[in-house]
């Protein structure tokens, strides 16, 4: 089979997706890191807990919105839980399982961090484009999901914030 190369315009569009990957993680790394003690993952890790139903998930569920392994997943809630930020229980409906609830510890560290939060994002990604580009970004991100989430794993995270019709 022959390789298929990028053009000049593909490999320029290329080239800067992967800078902003790159990138774009340790922006939103560093602000949380400063601001509230915290690693992006971990601030992801509450506020999904956060917008949960009791503000509680089944440690697979949580998992699988995060897109991380359970070991991964059960090593962040671990240090959470030092901090009094999440616990960890029994799941009632099956004792098999275990579910992460954010604390008032955690739900207080979300409020006080989300603005913050916000703020960057805003910053830097948000109010650099046109509301056009922004439409556009979206378009982008979903026919991109269409290629990387062929399971729609994620899809209830990032299709829940579509506008109803």
């Amino acid at each position: 089979m022959e390789t298929k190369w990028l053009s000049k315009d593909e490999l320029a569009a290329w080239v800067r997706l992967y800078a902003v990957i790159e990138l774009l993680p340790n922006v939103l790394d560093s602000q949380l890191r400063r601001d509230a003690d915290l690693t992006s993952f971990e601030y992801y890790v509450l506020a999904m807990l956060s917008e949960a139903p009791d503000r509680t998930l089944r440690m697979t569920a949580l998992a699988a919105q995060t897109s991380a392994t359970l070991p991964r997943l059960s090593h962040v809630v671990k240090r959470l839980e030092a901090r009094d930020l999440v616990r960890r229980f029994p799941c009632p409906e099956d004792g098999r399982a275990t579910n992460a609830a954010l604390t008032e510890s955690g739900w207080e560290k979300v409020q006080q961090t989300a603005p913050g939060h916000v703020a960057n994002v805003r910053q830097h990604v948000i109010d650099a484009l046109t509301p056009e580009q922004l439409g556009q970004l979206r378009g982008i991100a979903d026919a991109l999901l269409e290629q990387l989430d062929l399971d729609a794993a994620m899809a209830a995270l990032y299709r829940r914030h579509d506008a109803t019709a």
